[in-house]
Order: structure tokens, then sequence, then C-alpha cells
């Protein structure tokens, strides 16, 4: 006899996961005040734009990259197709930003981080591995993400 995961379960722990991650602290890892919105929230254009490390990127290209994770991932779940990606391209062309430009990339995100809520609605039944294992990786590469965001915090504004 297989035991089988409840759909609404498992689609209920994904939004209270991602919505830990990027908007409202439960208390499943973070603490309060520090989901990702939350921090973005508290960093200037100038701040994003600083260079962390001699070989680390901008908090602005941390940003945009989630982003693009988040929308291949979209893509790929929706389409079933598996293209490759040029991965290192935000990093080498994500720089100094503008205020508007870092306000532009934060709006990004959020329209990112919102078609993948849509696509978990979208989705009625989680049979295929691929689907399950692309979804929690949106919730543990964005929550890697955040923390290299949150220790730049730490070099940027000590």
């Amino acid at each position: 006899m297989s035991a089988q995961l409840q759909t609404e379960y498992f689609t209920g722990s994904l939004y209270a996961l991602l919505d830990e991650t990027f908007d409202n602290v439960h208390g499943f890892y973070l603490d309060q005040g520090t989901s990702l919105f939350e921090t973005l929230a508290t960093i200037s254009a100038e701040e994003a734009s600083i260079p962390v490390g001699g070989k680390c990127a901008t908090v602005a290209a941390q940003v945009r990259h989630v982003a693009f994770y988040l929308d291949v991932l979209e893509k790929a779940v929706r389409t079933q197709q598996f293209e490759r990606q040029d991965w290192g391209k935000i990093w080498r062309e994500t720089n100094a930003v503008t205020p508007a430009e870092w306000e532009s990339i934060k709006a990004a995100l959020r329209q990112s981080y919102e078609r993948i809520k849509a696509l978990i609605a979208d989705t009625p039944a989680w049979s295929d591995e691929q689907q399950i294992g692309g979804v929690i990786a949106t919730i543990v590469h964005t929550a890697y993400h955040l923390g290299e965001i949150r220790q730049a915090l730490c070099i940027i504004k000590p």
C-alpha cells in the first residue's frame, strides 16, 4: 500500500513557505522582518549597486538572478520545454543601478513571484517529480540568495 501526499496539504505548505521566503515570516525558518521583500525594502539603489567582495555580485544582480530563475522555472513547467540558459549573463551585466532601475528590478521580482504562485494554483495535482522538485527548488534557491543578500548587508551596512 502506498502513501500519497494530499494535494491540498502539499500546495498549502508550498504557499506558506513561499510566503515566508518572499513576504511574511511565519517562523518556519526566518526571523521576523527578514523575508526577501522586507529585506529589499531596506536597501537603496546605491547600496544595491555595491559589489560585495572581489568576486561577488551586487545585490541588484542577486535579485535579478532570482527573478530570472523563477521565470525560467515557470516557463519550463508550463511548456515542459527545458531550454539551455545563460545563467552567467545577469552576473556579467548587472552592476550599478539607478533608483528607477532598482525599483524596476524589485517590481520584476514581485511579478515573477506572482507568476510562480499562479503556477501552483494552476497545478491540480503534483504527480511529476520534476514539478515537485522544481517548485521546492524555488524555495531553496531563493532562500539561498536571501542569505547571500543578508550577508552582503552586513558588509554594506556594518
